[in-house]
Formats: C-alpha cells, structure tokens, sequence
C-alpha cells in the first residue's frame, strides 16, 4: 500500500510537471547582416535538444537558411511553412510543425514566400502579434522556442520581438560591432513600453573572434565594459566548421562535434541553460 501511494504520488508530480511547463521563448536577433544570426539558432537550439530538452525553431527570416541549415530546405508541414502559419488564422498551429534529425527538435520552416509577408500583415488584425499567436498554444509542448529573425527591424523582427521572454544578441568581433546596435536596443526599449513590458535580453554573444588580434580583444572588451553581465562567458571562435556544416543541412555540434566552433555552442547552451535553470 505504502509503495501505492509513493507511486501515486510520483505520478502526480510527473504529471504537475508537464503541466507546467512554459517555454522560454528566445529570439535571435541583430539587424546587422553576417554576425553569425542563423548559425548561432541553428546549434544552440540543437545542443539544448541534445541535452535533453524539447526545442522549437521557427524561421522567421526569408532566407530560410535556418531551415536549410537542420536539413529541411523547401520544405513544408502539413499547414505549410510559417508564412501561412502568420497570414492565416488558424486554431491548431502544430500543424506547420516538421520533425528533424535531431531527437527533441522540431521546426517550423521558412521559404521566400516569406518575403510577401510583411506587406501582407500590414492590414492584418494585430499585426504586431501574429507570430505571438502561433507560438502561445505551443509553448506547453516544449522547454525552449528559438527564432531566428531577419537582419532588419522590420514587421516580420517586431513580431519576434513581441512573442520573446528575450533577446539573444549576436555581435561580430570587428570595427563596426556596436553600429547599430543603439537601434535595435531602442526598438526593444519600445517594444517593452508599447506591446511587451517583459522582455529582457537573454545575452549579447561575441561571435567570430579571434583572440590573436588585437582587434578582437579590444572589441571584446568595450562590449563586456558597455553589457557587462549580460554578455555571455561563452565566446565563438572563427572556425571553419560552423561555415561548412549548413552546406550538408547537419548543425555544426554534430558536423564536428570536436570543432572548436561546436564545442563554444554546447558550452553556450550550457551557459544558457544554467541562467534558466529549465
């Protein structure tokens, strides 16, 4: 009887769990173009799912290399990619959900139809929220959702932006690292005013350095001095292998898993996922 009721009560708790369970939604954003935007998604959400949590990508750059970048180029759930998914109103949004390789990954894809969306939001109810709307009756199936924003501040980042707990930074160890960077923390400052007040920044992420120059530890340092705590330990080398691997479709943490671009991304997602504690 007594192992009855701890077996009951063991259940119940599994099942308080699972109830409870709220993703953390992180957008990936910089309006500045080539800063490693994409890549950094594509692994960290891999390296979180590898450690045994439920992640969600969604696309929500035109490009679609995210997609292509997990194997899942031109590809299409049952509902169609995220273009439908944020042009239509639909009750059910796991039907744009795909599977990938990856145990515990999932994607909602993206292709150039994408690219129409903006103009087509622009007369659509709530406007600014149509990408919160998809993920909110999702957030109960998965430990993290990763979305991987367009290098621009435009309606389709907004949308990022009002659906995110945060904001995850990254920033090109050059000369130019900080240009720019006053936009889009203003575009944050007024996404918190006006549509929502909780959004904090996840993290500013160093990318692309190399400690041999002069330069890059320069760079480094000015952003530590101006973020402080919110720039993450972790920092991502230039490394040869995070430029490869998009080009099989397999993320870099399991194109070369020795790299030392895959080893800065696990210790990434461990740094992120010791500040959350999911």
């Amino acid at each position: 009887m007594t192992e009855d009721k701890s077996h009951q009560q063991d259940s119940s708790t599994e099942s308080l769990k699972v109830e409870a369970r709220r993703a953390r939604v992180i957008a990936v954003a910089n309006q500045k173009g080539g800063v490693g935007k994409t890549t950094t998604a594509i692994n960290l959400a891999t390296a979180m799912a590898l450690a045994g949590r439920r992640v969600l990508l969604i696309d929500v750059d035109p490009q679609g290399n995210l997609s292509s970048g997990v194997g899942r180029k031109n590809a299409k759930a049952e509902g169609g990619t995220i273009y439908h998914a944020l042009t239509a109103d639909v009750e059910d949004p796991s039907i744009f959900i795909l599977r990938t390789e990856v145990e515990g990954l999932d994607l909602i894809p993206a292709d150039q139809d994408l690219t129409g969306a903006e103009i087509e939001m622009v007369t659509l109810p709530e406007r600014e929220r149509r990408l919160q709307r998809v993920i909110e009756p999702l957030r109960s199936l998965y430990d993290f959702v990763v979305l991987d924003c367009p290098p621009s501040l435009g309606l389709l980042t907004l949308n990022g932006l009002v659906a995110a707990d945060a904001v995850l930074i990254p920033l090109h160890c050059e000369y130019f690292a900080l240009e720019g960077l006053a936009d889009l923390v203003g575009t944050m400052r007024r996404v918190r005013s006006a549509l929502n007040p909780a959004l904090d920044i996840e993290g500013v992420l160093l990318t692309m350095y190399d400690e041999r120059t002069n330069l890059g530890q320069q760079v480094a340092r000015d952003v530590r001095a101006f973020f402080k705590e919110k720039v993450f330990q972790t920092v991502i080398p230039r490394n040869i292998k995070l430029g490869e691997a998009p080009s099989h479709g397999i993320p870099a943490v399991l194109y070369d898993a020795k790299s030392r671009g895959a080893e800065a991304y696990v210790a990434l997602a461990n740094e992120v996922l010791g500040r959350t504690a999911v």
